[in-house]
């Protein structure tokens, strides 16, 4: 076909596709809105394995003080955020429903290799340290961020600047690791750090002042800093991300199956673009992977 014939298809075509696109009053017809639609893959359903697929659900564990991953709605019970949705979308590929249990961080991995639930997916940094027990299907990628309080009164502005001050984290979290660290850079002068049993609760530490900073993930940080419930108390120190890492959902080692499945899931939502969707939902595309891995982390 010449260029000139190809030109004028292509201007009928376009035209075609308007006037169909069109309706009685002549105005273009809306397109849909919203993640693609999601049906069950029989293929991938059948890389379950037999007691998820003939119980027909999945419990998935996370500890829902860290928005907007996983938070607890208003009413106190619904667990919402990015991490609870595109577990949701796992559930319909894999023709499941999804349930998210709330469990302490520092202990959620001891949970899973007890088997009291399938997996966790709980913005849970996929280290050495915790593949020794489990692996980790990765989905998102994190720095770790300072909170301080709004004004910065401290003068706190980067992590040398947390040395002789009070530092709040969330236990289990690799933040104590980073701290750890840190501390050699402050001779005389040490971190003081406090371990919280919960994100919400290292906020707290900080808001009252028996805290100078809090040490937390980069989009809880910025969660708390931009939300009108919460702005007037905190900002970011700056906007520099520490030691971004893989976030993976926790599957026991001796569950390959589900690893697999979940994979194969996983990766069906990142090709279909309704795992983009689901960031653009709660802001976090920066943080998204456009392959999904296994024990991705860092060696």
């Amino acid at each position: 076909m010449t260029r000139t014939r190809l030109s004028r298809f292509s201007l009928a075509l376009a035209t075609l596709l308007f006037l169909t696109a069109c309706g009685d009053g002549g105005t273009v017809a809306e397109q849909p809105d919203g993640p693609p639609p999601l049906a069950v893959d029989d293929e991938i359903r059948a890389l379950l394995p037999d007691d998820v697929r003939d119980a027909g659900s999945l419990t998935i564990a996370t500890e829902p003080s860290y928005p907007p991953a996983s938070s607890f709605a208003a009413d106190g019970r619904t667990i919402v955020g990015f991490e609870p949705d595109l577990a949701a979308a796992l559930g319909e590929l894999l023709g499941v429903q999804v349930e998210f249990r709330a469990e302490a961080f520092d202990t959620v991995l001891d949970g899973l290799t007890a088997g009291h639930y399938d997996a966790v997916m709980s913005a849970m940094t996929d280290t050495p340290e915790r593949r020794a027990g489990a692996d980790f299907v990765n989905y998102f990628r994190a720095g770790s961020a300072i909170v301080i309080q709004r004004g910065n009164p401290r003068g706190i502005h980067d992590l040398g600047g947390l040395c002789g001050e009070t530092v709040a984290v969330e236990a289990g979290t690799v933040h104590l690791d980073l701290l750890a660290r840190s501390q050699e850079e402050c001779g005389d002068t040490p971190i003081v750090v406090i371990e919280s049993s919960s994100n919400d609760d290292a906020l707290l530490e900080l808001r009252t002042g028996r805290a100078s900073a809090v040490l937390t993930d980069y989009p809880p940080a910025v969660f708390a800093t931009t939300d009108e419930r919460t702005q007037a108390y905190f900002q970011l120190a700056s906007d520099v991300q520490y030691e971004p890492g893989l976030y993976g959902i926790a599957v026991s080692r001796d569950r390959a199956a589900l690893r697999d499945a979940l994979t194969a899931a996983l990766g069906s939502l990142v090709e279909s673009g309704h795992y983009q969707h689901v960031l653009d939902d709660w802001d976090v595309a920066s943080g998204g992977v456009s392959v999904v891995t296994v024990n991705g982390g860092a060696a």
